[in-house]
């Protein structure tokens, strides 16, 4: 997926600076796209260039003036055609995590599994921000009268992704954790057995 369309779905959400659409990855397209505000910027000034998007300037004072970004009939109509074509490939999993735990038998069992712990920290903190999020978006409102009377449920429906998401992670996390830990107590139970055994076979000699 290129970068335009997930910054073209971010302005459906109405006008933004670059600014404002850089933090807004981070707490809403962040759900299934990331992106650094360098290449935010940089495909913005592409996406005007092709006139799939529009910028006007707002003054502000005592702070450099910005610009306003929004979707043209243009970009409207390209995200058209990305939601009608099908998908490239199936989504697939490419996490560094996976490459750490599926090495941890022959590597450093206790750095996999503070790498472990890492990840089931910003798990728990990014569960913990979607479903404020969700509450939010619901405004106390129950789910089937939000898809009822909603004008738009893609966000809501994003938003439910990333929650199960993390809490798929959350439970993988434990279940690594547990096994982990019961395996870097046996691997040192075993080094102090070993080391026992050649202390008496120094003496013995």
């Amino acid at each position: 997926m290129a970068l335009r369309n997930a910054v073209m779905a971010a302005l459906l959400e109405g006008e933004a600076s670059g600014w404002d659409l850089a933090k807004g990855f981070d707490s809403s397209v962040a759900d299934f796209w990331t992106a650094t505000p360098q290449q935010l910027y940089r495909e913005l000034e592409r996406m005007e260039r092709e006139g799939l998007v529009a910028a006007r300037v707002v003054q502000q004072e005592r702070r450099p003036n910005k610009r306003l970004f929004s979707l043209t009939e243009a970009g409207h109509a390209a995200l058209r055609d990305y939601t009608a074509a099908p998908l490239a490939r199936p989504t697939v999993i490419r996490d560094e995590l996976l490459v750490k735990v599926q090495s941890a038998d022959a590597g450093d069992i206790e750095g996999v599994r503070a790498a472990v712990e890492t990840q089931l920290e910003w798990s728990t903190a990014k569960l913990a921000r979607y479903e404020r999020g969700r509450a939010k978006l619901l405004d106390g409102r129950t789910e089937e009268e939000y898809f009822a009377r909603a004008r738009r449920v893609g966000p809501y429906l994003t938003l439910l992704r990333g929650i199960a998401f993390e809490r798929e992670n959350l439970q993988w996390c434990e279940t690594a954790l547990r096994v982990l830990r019961r395996r870097g107590a046996v691997a040192s139970a075993g080094a102090d057995e070993r080391g026992d055994a050649v202390e008496a076979s120094g003496r013995r000699r």
